[in-house]
């Protein structure tokens, strides 16, 4: 059995050596092959000549270099599409996740699971306010979608071979890759352990100083649902009849009662409301839109500037599908 482990990570040098040595730690009781595919997503910093160190001495480590930085979840991709491994883990560089994990994910694996999610139970080192929303996210997205996401289940998980297979063939632009894993289907279980903090260095997507978990979160939404659009449109028509009361409102009042309501404040709020529902709406659709123009550029999910250690002849190097 050969199990690849996928890691995209970018600036890690002072995490690196740490995780080496940890995955080594567990893999070697193992009674498995193995092998360690590094996506560096254009760090730097020291982690690529780092890794390089370690793949003169180690030929199971494996590195894959961006042309630029294309974000985590391409690199998974270029990752996985690289991989040769009967099951397929991929997980952070920041040692958040623990290594010493692998070994149940791989017993499930052994047991008939095609998808082993982990599921935290704990979250050391977190705010309690970003787990707060963490935890409204999900409650949204499942909510409203066509799938359900394991709660507090991230980015470390074990594929399957054939899941693998099935995920690479979704030839998506922008994928919730989330999401893709609990489309995909097949069975899936949950395997529980406590988040460590972070080992060292800083946070790459920490809430108030950066867009990726907005992004990941709209990303989700419209990934797997229509109900935004659905919503928009009862949303006109609520506002468009709520205008038509109160216009009838206004001409009764007037014609009844002689009442003349000078309005200038209803006429601003109604106007504001107004406006403020039409620019929502158009956002709404804005999104939708700009997923389509996206797919139809069809451009590359990523390019790859050079592989070590990996067949050139075996894989591409682009986020194409063939």
């Amino acid at each position: 059995m050969l199990v690849s482990v996928v890691f995209s990570f970018r600036n890690e040098e002072k995490v690196i050596p740490e995780l080496i040595k940890r995955l080594s730690d567990t893999f070697k009781p193992l009674n498995v092959e193995y092998e360690f595919i590094f996506v560096n997503d254009n760090s730097n910093d020291g982690s690529l000549e780092l890794l390089l160190n370690y793949h003169n001495t180690d030929n199971n480590i494996k590195i894959i270099n961006m042309s630029r930085r294309f974000g985590v979840t391409p690199c998974v991709i270029a990752g996985m599409k690289h991989t040769r491994g009967d099951a397929v883990v991929y997980m952070d560089c920041d040692l958040q996740d623990p290594p010493e994990l692998i070994p149940k994910l791989i017993d499930e694996y052994k047991k008939g699971a095609d998808v082993v999610h982990t599921t935290r139970t704990k979250r050391k080192g977190e705010n309690f306010f970003k787990m707060q929303l963490t935890k409204l996210a999900y409650k949204t997205i499942n909510a409203i979608s066509d799938i359900e996401l394991p709660e507090n289940s991230g980015d470390f998980k074990l594929l399957s071979r054939r899941a693998v297979e099935q995920l690479l063939q979704l030839n998506e632009y922008d994928p919730f890759m989330r999401g893709l894993v609990r489309w995909v289907g097949f069975k899936q279980v949950n395997v529980f352990y406590e988040r460590d903090p972070r080992f060292a260095g800083e946070a790459k997507f920490p809430l108030f100083r950066s867009l990726n978990p907005m992004k990941e979160f709209i990303r989700g939404l419209t990934s797997f649902s229509e109900l935004p659009l659905y919503f928009a449109l009862v949303m006109g028509f609520l506002v468009s009849t709520g205008a038509l009361i109160y216009l009838i409102y206004i001409i009764i009042t007037r014609v009844f009662w002689g009442m003349h309501q000078p309005g200038w404040p209803a006429i601003m709020v109604t106007m504001l409301f107004l406006c403020g529902t039409i620019l929502s709406t158009i956002g709404v659709l804005g999104l939708y839109v700009g997923k389509i123009h996206q797919e139809m550029k069809q451009r590359p999910l990523y390019i790859i500037e050079s592989k070590i250690g990996i067949d050139e002849n075996a894989t591409d190097t682009s986020g194409k599908n063939k």
